[in-house]
């Protein structure tokens, strides 16, 4: 059995994001039950509901786990049932929680070699003592054990971490591990948590094709959102995202994948998906994905 809790459903900024005057985040605040508020991406798994992996330390993490009773302290006057964190990436808002984390309760650390030395290289990650968390590099597609679970990080087409951009090309679209998704599996399901992704290339649409569970980027709904509601002048594919509709986007890249359950992660506050009364969440629903929320829980 494979059990996923969505600790986090929003992109980095969260919803509603601290500076957003717009109408969808100032629903949130107002607490319109069609447009509940949600933390940074992250997701928790567990093979037996005991001892638990988070993927990804988003910023909003003390919240996450005193939100979630499974993440909570159970024995003695500290501990943990969180048994490791995974990370996908180095963006600010995968790593920023680990910061929160650092109160010398043992976890076991695990990224791709690339993610580690963005951690390695700032000092203020040095506050997660090495003697009591151990960092591990994982080499892509290399299978590792989690108590009965099996979980491997494979490259996503990806960026850098926008603080690390530098060079002529510095939004250059890689699959060299400084992006990754996660598939997790127990032996007969397949579980999928891929929460950045720039493009879908062959290989990774041959490596999801009938999984169980798909938890994917739906960051924006279209390429030029941000730029046509004035709130920046990136396009999604220069932040190194699909977008959920049009030719090329998510939905039309999984349409003929033949996986069970599909549910989009890492959504933006810019994205009307989050509105549980806007089109386009009745589109992306007719179209057969779940958008997930805070406290989202799946068993496999």
């Amino acid at each position: 059995m494979l059990k996923v809790i969505v600790l986090g459903a929003a992109a980095g900024g969260g919803f509603p994001q601290w500076n957003s005057n717009a109408s969808p985040c100032n629903r949130a605040r107002s607490g319109d039950p069609a447009a509940p508020a949600r933390t940074q991406a992250s997701i928790a798994f567990s093979g037996d509901g005991e001892r638990w992996h988070v993927v990804n330390a988003s910023p909003d993490i003390r919240q996450q786990i005193n939100s979630t009773r499974e993440l909570q302290p159970k024995h003695g006057l500290r501990s943990t049932p969180i048994a490791s964190v995974v990370l996908t990436g180095a963006e600010v808002d995968t790593i920023a929680g680990l910061l929160t984390l650092r109160e010398r309760e043992p976890f076991d650390l695990f990224a791709t070699a690339q993610v580690l030395e963005q951690i390695d290289a700032n000092p203020i990650f040095e506050a997660l003592s090495r003697e009591i968390v151990g960092r591990h590099a994982m080499a892509l597609d290399e299978p590792l054990t989690l108590q009965t679970l099996e979980a491997r990080l494979f490259a996503a087409p990806g960026k850098v971490p926008l603080y690390a951009e530098k060079g002529e090309n510095p939004a250059a679209v890689v699959e060299n591990g400084e992006t990754t998704g996660l598939e997790i599996t127990d032996g007969d399901v397949r579980a999928f948590y891929i929460p950045g992704c720039a493009r879908m290339t062959d290989a990774l649409r041959e490596r999801v094709k009938g999984a169980d569970l798909v938890m994917f980027d739906g960051t924006l709904w279209q390429d030029d959102e941000m730029i046509r509601a004035g709130l920046g002048q990136k396009t999604g594919r220069r932040m190194g995202h699909m977008s959920v509709s049009g030719q090329d986007g998510v939905i039309d890249a999984f349409s003929d994948l033949d996986v069970k359950r599909k549910v989009f992660v890492h959504i933006n506050n810019s994205n009307p998906i989050l509105l549980a009364d806007s089109p386009e969440r009745t589109q992306v629903e007719s179209d057969g994905w779940d958008v997930a929320f805070d406290g989202m829980r799946i068993e496999l």
